[in-house]
C-alpha cells in the first residue's frame, strides 16, 4: 500500500483527535442528522471543495458535484439530489458554482472526439450554440473560456428552476433560491453571478410552468392562506 493512501488514515484519525478536542460531543451531533440551508452543485475538480472555498462546517452544506457542475434532468443523480434537497431537507439556497479554468469547459471548446465523455459534454457544447453569437464575438480564447465557464452556470441555475418541486415549494415558502457563483482560483474569490431568480421564473413560466397555475396569483393567494 502507498505511503500516501496510509497518510489519509493518520490524517483521519489527528481530524477526529482535533474535533474532540474542540468539542467532546462533535460527532454525537454530526450523527443525530443534517439541517443544512444550502446545496451546493459544483465541479468535481479536485482544486475546489465546496465546504472548504464557503467557509463551512459538515452539516451546513449539502453537496452534489459533477464534470463541469452541468444540471440535466434526465441525470437521475442529480435530480435526486436536488429533489431531496429541495423536499426533505427543505434547503433555502441552491448554489451551483463554476470555475475558471474548468477542463469540462474546456474540451466542450475543443472539437476533439473523447469517447464516453462526449454526451456530457454536449451538454456544454448547447450552452456554447445558445450564446454564440455573443462567445463568438469575443477576440481573446481566454476571456472567451471565461465566459462560457459562467453562460455554463447562468444555463444549470435555469434547468435548475424548470424543475416542478423547485417551482412549487417556491410558491408556498419563497424558498429555495437559486444561485450562480464561479470560482476564480487565481485569487481564491468567489464571484457572485447575481442571477435574478424570480425574474428567471416569470420568464420561463410560460414554457416550464410545472405548477399549473399562474405564477404571481399562486404566490398572492398562497401568502394570504398562510
Amino acid at each position: 500500500m502507498s505511503k500516501t493512501y496510509e497518510t489519509i488514515f493518520e490524517n483521519n484519525k489527528k481530524w477526529i483527535a482535533e474535533k474532540l478536542g474542540e468539542d467532546a460531543d462533535f460527532f454525537n451531533k454530526l450523527a443525530e442528522g443534517q439541517k443544512p440551508e444550502y446545496l451546493y452543485i459544483g465541479c468535481s475538480d479536485s482544486r475546489a471543495t465546496a465546504e472548504e472555498l464557503m467557509g463551512l462546517k459538515p452539516g451546513e452544506v449539502f453537496v452534489h458535484r459533477n464534470i463541469a457542475n452541468v444540471v440535466n434532468t434526465l441525470d437521475m443523480n442529480s435530480t435526486a439530489v436536488i429533489e431531496y434537497a429541495v423536499r426533505h431537507l427543505k434547503v433555502k439556497h441552491i448554489i451551483v458554482c463554476g470555475h475558471y479554468g474548468c477542463g469540462g469547459v474546456k474540451a466542450a471548446m475543443t472539437p476533439d472526439d473523447l469517447g464516453l465523455l462526449n454526451p456530457w459534454l454536449r451538454l456544454i457544447r448547447d450552452v456554447y450554440r445558445i450564446h454564440q453569437k455573443e462567445l463568438d464575438a469575443i477576440e481573446d480564447e481566454q476571456q472567451r473560456y471565461n465566459r462560457l465557464v459562467e453562460l455554463n452556470v447562468q444555463e444549470q441555475c435555469i434547468n435548475i428552476i424548470k424543475m416542478a418541486s423547485v417551482q412549487e415549494r417556491y410558491i408556498v415558502d419563497d424558498y429555495p433560491i437559486v444561485h450562480g457563483w464561479v470560482f476564480d482560483m487565481k485569487t481564491g474569490e468567489l464571484l457572485d453571478l447575481n442571477i435574478d431568480f424570480e425574474e428567471v421564473l416569470k420568464d420561463i413560466q410560460k414554457v416550464y410552468d410545472l405548477t399549473n397555475s399562474e405564477w404571481v396569483m399562486s404566490r398572492t393567494n398562497n401568502k394570504n392562506v398562510h
